[in-house]
């Protein structure tokens, strides 16, 4: 499912829309103005890894309603510090090489149920050179695992603590291309 066509997914300056896309995460996930500048400076730091790319979904006034972004994953990271321990736990810790992170994913909760997710998603891991992705969501049963699910992500680890998490997460992984409705 394309995004719906008064909603544009396409390449755009994360680092200069900052403000919006924290605004929109923040709507989605119910930040507080701490954790905002908290992960704004995390978004500056990933955005100067090699590889990360970002994707808005604008509508055609460019009002910012979703955005995704990612990056090759690197061990020396700290998600992936975090997550190898229970991905070797299950055996499944080669899905941490040559993989394409999906970092963070948010759409706007008004336009939710639209396809801009999985417009999202689908668009830039299409242009990822790794063969697989990988991505972690808090480990409760939400629309956003069900879209995960149905792009071809399973469980890889469940019960992933971040340190100052409020809720366990879920480590999920697909093989790419990701799957589409037939």
């Amino acid at each position: 499912m394309a995004a719906p066509p008064d909603v544009a997914v396409e390449p755009f300056d994360l680092d200069a829309r900052i403000d919006e896309a924290l605004a929109v995460q923040a709507l989605a996930f119910g930040l507080t103005e701490d954790e905002i500048e908290l992960r704004r400076h995390i978004v500056h730091r990933h955005l100067r890894q090699p590889g990360a790319r970002a994707l808005g979904a604008l509508t055609g006034t460019g009002r910012l309603v979703g955005f995704v972004y990612g990056m090759p994953n690197d061990r020396g990271q700290w998600w992936s510090t975090v997550v190898e321990p229970y991905l070797r736990h299950t055996g499944r810790e080669h899905w941490l090489d040559d993989s394409f992170v999906i970092t963070e994913l948010h759409v706007h909760p008004a336009f939710h149920a639209r396809g801009i997710g999985r417009s999202l998603i689908t668009t830039i891991t299409d242009a990822a050179e790794q063969p697989r992705s990988i991505l972690s969501a808090i480990d409760i049963e939400s629309p956003a695992r069900r879209l995960y699910r149905a792009l071809g992500y399973e469980d890889l680890a469940r019960r992933v603590v971040f340190p100052s998490a409020p809720s366990p997460y879920a480590v999920m992984g697909a093989p790419l291309p990701l799957l589409r409705r037939n």
